[in-house]
């Protein structure tokens, strides 16, 4: 009868199996690290990837952006600059040139001369605490300059019979939008920093009245004398304002 009995591996067979699982394990390894180093290049594609521009700063970008549309829009105003002088040149009739002129300086596109008066709204110092007895001290929030401050101003001007409005140095027009990013102010696709500076062109009596009557800008004021807020109103009898220098295609519209 044949023996049955399973005779177990001999003492010298298990190191020979052990060495070759760690040299399969070995060249596993070997191949990954190569494949890891594969697609490591391939994704820097031969940059360093720690210095990749999708890792500058977000305010970098902001104002690397707003560098380009400024630029954009000197481009625009002297292309806006040619046609109007090659509309003249075609010979237009002296009512076509009346009524143009006229849409221009409704829109905005033309400078404007004439009294106004000239708003510089600022934060508070940084180290400002409350000024008026009783008064809490002053959070972040409490010593910036906010959207909602700026815009207020702009409407009550318009209000006040405004011909027309410049921030910092840009003229608005219907479609132009007062929006703030963190502490700047982005208008027009450029950025700004404050001490913010809004003029107004139109008869000083009516925009003092309108300035004094907004609630919002009455709530301003309140900050102004607890924690330093900036706040100036000059009036002048000569303000200059350029014409808007952007473009005034609409990007999208709806009914109201």
């Amino acid at each position: 009868m044949p023996d049955s009995t399973i005779s177990s591996p001999s003492p010298a067979a298990r190191p020979r199996r052990g060495r070759i699982v760690g040299r399969a394990l070995t060249c596993t390894v070997f191949a990954l690290a190569g494949l890891l180093f594969y697609v490591s290049a391939q994704t820097a594609h031969g940059t360093d990837l720690r210095t990749d521009n999708s890792l500058l700063k977000l305010s970098d970008v902001i104002q690397q952006r707003s560098t380009q549309n400024q630029q954009l829009q000197e481009q625009v105003a002297a292309d806006q600059e040619r046609a109007d002088r090659l509309a003249r040149e075609q010979g237009q009739s002296p009512d076509d040139t009346a009524k143009l002129a006229a849409l221009q300086q409704a829109a905005g596109l033309d400078p404007l001369r004439g009294p106004g008066l000239t708003v510089t709204l600022d934060d508070a110092p940084p180290n400002a605490t409350a000024r008026i007895p009783g008064v809490p001290e002053p959070g972040v929030n409490d010593l910036v300059i906010h959207q909602q401050d700026i815009q207020a101003v702009v409407n009550a001007l318009w209000r006040g019979g405004a011909e027309g409005i410049q921030v910092m140095d840009q003229r608005l027009i219907a479609t132009s939008a007062v929006r703030c990013v963190g502490n700047t102010l982005l208008l027009q696709g450029r950025v700004y920093s404050p001490p913010y500076v809004i003029r107004a062109v139109g008869r000083t009596e009516a925009l003092h009245a309108a300035i004094d009557a907004d609630p919002t800008i009455r709530n301003y004021l309140g900050y102004v004398a607890a924690y330093g807020l900036g706040w100036k109103v000059q009036e002048s009898g000569e303000l200059s304002l350029p014409g808007y220098a952007g473009s005034i295609d609409l990007r999208a519209a709806s009914a109201q």
